[in-house]
């Protein structure tokens, strides 16, 4: 019988990574949807505000208003604070979704590879069945369904290692964050207290270490959520979930109004903990049910290998 248990199991296994594809595919198409509506978007708002510092930098109305009322340095400012905040919102948006579109045709690949794998499996299920009838009787057949749930067990196990996985890069990431937000923060008070041109440029040097891990992370929390989306969590960390998607708006919106001020990296600061706190809470909650499947695993793994033991169909 060992022939057969080896090609359910590899058939099975098969199955099941075909099952949780789809709920990904299903997930990563709606995050193409809607990054790529999320990425026009932004491109109209990014060529709006360099529009307005062309406006100022040129020979506009707009220009020589300012320039008569003796603002036009304070305004052209603000116009440049907004135009860059665009643009690296807008390019962080487009590299989400390039690598949304990645992931989506890396699993559509390898959902193509694994069709037909149900009948397959059907048909070697029922040569294993009518051996075992003809061998044991029910015995056999509570048997072949101990190893059924077994097989589900252990896929269900390395779908919740693989999420979990996925989670704590992104909590790894979080902290990178943190750690080059606090270090930017204490430069920014030593800036405060006359640090001169050498304490700015560590300030900004860690800021500009922070911006890139933020839109590392904005990554790796979507490939979180799609490795979470043939798991069932509980309504409110869903909803924690969701959230990931628009992390790097929130941190974004709260750096770049004024990054001379020490209230917005503190608020940066507090975004990415949120998001840490979410993140911590979602691998909890996978800790907890792939510990459940495990006791699952351990005692049908106890009633199969007593089943065998006594029912004589050892060597069938």
């Amino acid at each position: 019988m060992s022939v057969y248990d080896e090609e359910l199991r590899a058939l099975r296994e098969q199955m099941e990574r075909k099952r949780q594809l789809e709920a990904m595919l299903k997930d990563l198409r709606t995050q193409r949807q809607e990054l790529t509506a999320r990425v026009s978007e932004l491109e109209k708002v990014k060529l709006e505000e360099q529009a307005d510092v062309d406006r100022l930098e040129g020979h506009s109305l707009a220009a020589f208003f300012y320039g008569v009322i003796g603002k036009m340095d304070e305004k052209l400012t603000q116009e440049r604070q907004e135009a860059y905040a665009a643009r690296v919102k807008y390019d962080a948006a487009t590299r989400e979704l390039s690598a949304v579109e990645e992931d989506l045709g890396r699993k559509e690949a390898e959902y193509r590879r694994l069709e037909g794998c149900e009948e397959r499996y059907a048909k070697v299920l029922r040569e294993k069945r009518e051996l075992l009838k003809a061998a044991g009787g029910e015995t056999a057949e509570a048997i072949l369904a101990l190893e059924e749930r077994l097989a589900h067990l252990r896929s269900q196990q390395k779908e919740l290692d693989e999420a979990s996985s996925a989670g704590r890069a992104a909590l790894v990431t979080a902290d990178e964050i943190l750690h080059s937000l606090d270090s930017a923060h204490g430069w920014a008070t030593w800036d405060m207290l006359g640090g001169g041109l050498v304490a700015d440029l560590a300030k900004h040097s860690h800021l500009d270490s922070a911006q890139a891990a933020v839109e590392r992370l904005q990554v790796e929390l979507r490939r979180f959520k799609t490795e979470l989306a043939d798991v069932t969590i509980d309504a409110d960390l869903q909803v924690s979930i969701d959230g990931f998607l628009r992390f790097a708006d929130y941190f974004f919106d709260g750096l770049f109004v004024d990054w001379a001020v020490m209230d917005r990296i503190s608020q940066s600061q507090t975004a990415v903990e949120e998001t840490r706190w979410q993140i911590r809470g979602v691998l909890d909650r996978l800790d907890a049910m792939s510990a459940a499947a495990e006791q699952e695993r351990a005692e049908n793994q106890e009633r199969l290998d007593a089943l065998v033991r006594d029912s004589g169909l050892n060597n069938c």
